[in-house]
């Protein structure tokens, strides 16, 4: 067994890399919104301040999941860390940082590859890519990689992200040259994307050998076994994803519900005669 360690060992330093794509992001949004919003000659305000909350949370996920302690946690000791910051980079930062942009400020940005996101974002060329993806970054392989090589690291975690932006386009996309799924078929998408994973989380749970043979010579933070740090980061992956996917299914339903209830109340619409 690898020697048991404290929190307090768990080695601190700054991810500069992390911190400049996090910095040079928000710089670029508040440029956008300052400086190009009156040139394109938006009308109104350019930016909601619910839409600036969505961007700056998504913005410091990505830095609180890339930086330590978590992801220092994730390098240094237990997978299921590794795991966690997996999901965050997937799950929570791609539709926040949706959300968080205008219409406007995307229309810019994607115009020149607009024929190419349309077909990227299908439904289930989305979820094809971004699974894939997922399935990728798991592989034994490659989370050897991702240890040693920390450009490597970051470059496919990037591409998770991406993959991910792909995929809650669909739901949350803010352009109407590629419109969203309507709730109903929202809803469906994401209960699919919630089952998806189930199967290499299985792989993780219910094995009796190391699936990530690297974390077998790592110190085991406050004293986890390789075994149960492998059984953790499967339910986090299952649970933990579904979860989440789940309170945006619940999230749909509910606004849908009250969309449906609204439009009764109104009562049809009787055409006025002429």
């Amino acid at each position: 067994m690898p020697p048991s360690i404290g929190f307090d060992q768990i080695t601190f330093h700054v991810h500069w890399d992390v911190l400049g794509i996090a910095l040079a992001l928000g710089a670029g949004y508040a440029y956008a919104i300052r400086r190009l919003a009156p040139v394109r000659g938006i009308e109104g305000p350019a930016v909601t301040r619910r839409q600036v909350l969505w961007f700056a949370g998504g913005l410091t996920l990505f830095f609180l999941a890339r930086s330590w302690p978590l992801h220092d946690m994730g390098d240094q000791s237990l997978f299921l860390f590794h795991m966690i910051e997996h999901l965050v980079l997937a799950l929570a930062v791609p539709p926040m940082l949706l959300r968080g942009t205008p219409t406007w400020l995307m229309q810019m940005l994607v115009a020149p590859v607009l024929p190419v996101l349309r077909f990227l974002t299908k439904p289930l060329v989305a979820l094809l890519l971004f699974n894939g993806v997922l399935a990728y970054i798991h592989a034994p392989s490659v989370i050897t990689l991702m240890l040693h090589n920390e450009a490597a690291h970051l470059g496919l975690h990037l591409a998770l992200i991406v993959s991910a932006t792909l995929m809650w386009w669909p739901v949350v996309g803010p352009i109407p040259e590629i419109p969203k799924l309507s709730p109903f078929m929202a809803m469906g998408y994401l209960f699919l994307q919630s089952l998806v994973p189930t199967v290499p989380a299985s792989f993780l749970t219910f094995a009796s050998t190391p699936v990530y043979k690297v974390y077998t010579d790592l110190p085991r933070l406050w004293g986890i076994s390789v075994l149960d740090d492998q059984l953790i980061a499967g339910l986090i992956m299952k649970i933990g994803g579904g979860l989440l996917l789940w309170a945006v299914i619940g999230t749909i339903f509910f606004k849908w519900a009250a969309a449906e209830d609204r439009r009764a109340e109104r009562g049809p619409v009787i055409p006025s005669r002429v």
